[in-house]
C-alpha cells in the first residue's frame, strides 16, 4: 500500500486513522502521566505525518493535552500527591504568555517552526543535566515557607505532607517558570511540562517526581488558554483531537500509576531520553521541508 495515501491531509479524520490516534493517545498519556509532560512533545511529530501544516499539528495536540492532564491530575489529586496551590500559581501565570505563543506560532512557517522546536528540546537536555551536576536537595523550597516541612526521600516520597499557603516566595518563584512555559505552550503545543519539570527541579529544588506531579496540574489551565487561542484561529482538526484525547485521558491513568513505581533516577532517564529522540526527529522535519 502506498504510504503517502496512508499519510495525507485527507485521511486525517479516516476510520483507520482514528483508531491509530486513538492508541497513540494512550501511549501518550501515559508518558504524560509519568513526565509531566502533557504529551504534546509526542502527538505534535506524529500529526506532522500526516503533511498537515504543523501549527494545526500544534493546535490539535493541545486537545488531547488537556484531557490527559485533567486525567492525571484528578488521579494525583485524589491520592492527595498534587501540590494544586502551586500547579495553580504555574497555570495562571502561563495563560497569558499560552496566548502570545499561539499568536506567534500562527505568523511562522513550518521549517521555522520544527528548528525552533528542536533548539528548544536541546535547551531542555542541558537543563535537565546542569541540575544533575549541581545535585538534589532532600528538602523542597515549599517547605521551608511553611511551619513545618515538607520532606522527601531520595525516591521523592513523602514522610510528611504539609499544606501550606500561598506566600510572596512562591509567586516569585513559580511566576518566572510560568511565564515561560506558558509561552512555549502556546508555540509549540508542547503543554509546557517539558520546561517546567527541569525549571521548578533547578529554580524551585523540587524532586522530579513532585515537579511531574506539579507541573500536569499547571498544565491543564496552560492548555485550555493555548486551545481557546488555537480554536479562534480555526486551526484545531476537532475530530483527530477528540480521539487523541480520549486515548490520552485513559493512558494518563496507567501513567500515573507507573510514576509510583519508578525510581527517580530512572524517570530523569526517561526524560532526558525521550528529549533527545524528539529533538533529532524535528531537526531532520525542518532539513526536510515542506
Amino acid at each position: 500500500m502506498n504510504s503517502s495515501l496512508i499519510f495525507s491531509p485527507e485521511t486525517i479524520s479516516s476510520p483507520f486513522t482514528l483508531i491509530l490516534l486513538f492508541l497513540v493517545g494512550i501511549g501518550t498519556g501515559t508518558v504524560s502521566g509519568i513526565l509531566g509532560i502533557g504529551g504534546g512533545l509526542l502527538i505534535v511529530p506524529f500529526l506532522s505525518l500526516w503533511n498537515i501544516p504543523l501549527v494545526q499539528a500544534t493546535a490539535t495536540s493541545l486537545v488531547g493535552v488537556l484531557l490527559s492532564a485533567m486525567s492525571g491530575s484528578w488521579r494525583n489529586w485524589a491520592k492527595g500527591e498534587l501540590q494544586w496551590r502551586q500547579a495553580i500559581v504555574l497555570g495562571l501565570c502561563g495563560l497569558p504568555t499560552a496566548q502570545m505563543g499561539a499568536w506567534v506560532a500562527n505568523q511562522m512557517n513550518d521549517r521555522i517552526l520544527a528548528f525552533s522546536f528542536a533548539v528548544f528540546l536541546i535547551a531542555m537536555i542541558f537543563l535537565v543535566e546542569y541540575k544533575k551536576r549541581l545535585g538534589g536537595s532532600p528538602l523542597a523550597p515549599l517547605g521551608k515557607r511553611g511551619t513545618e516541612p515538607k520532606r522527601f526521600d531520595e525516591d521523592d516520597r513523602t514522610t510528611s505532607i504539609v499544606i501550606v499557603p500561598l506566600t510572596k516566595g512562591d509567586l516569585g518563584g513559580s511566576l518566572p517558570i510560568g511565564l515561560i512555559a506558558g509561552f512555549l505552550s502556546g508555540l509549540f503545543g508542547v503543554g509546557g511540562g517539558a520546561v517546567m519539570v527541569p525549571l521548578q527541579m533547578v529554580w524551585l529544588g523540587e524532586p522530579i517526581k513532585s515537579a511531574v506531579r506539579t507541573s500536569l496540574g499547571a498544565i491543564v489551565l496552560i492548555a485550555m488558554s493555548g486551545l481557546w487561542r488555537y480554536g479562534i484561529q480555526g486551526n484545531v482538526l476537532w475530530e483527530p483531537g477528540i480521539t487523541l484525547a480520549i486515548g490520552g485521558a485513559i493512558g494518563a491513568q496507567f501513567g500515573t500509576r507507573l510514576l509510583k513505581k519508578l525510581s527517580s533516577d530512572r524517570v530523569n532517564q526517561l526524560f532526558r531520553a525521550l528529549l533527545i529522540v524528539l529533538a533529532i526527529y524535528m531537526t531532520w522535519r525542518g532539513i526536510r521541508g515542506r
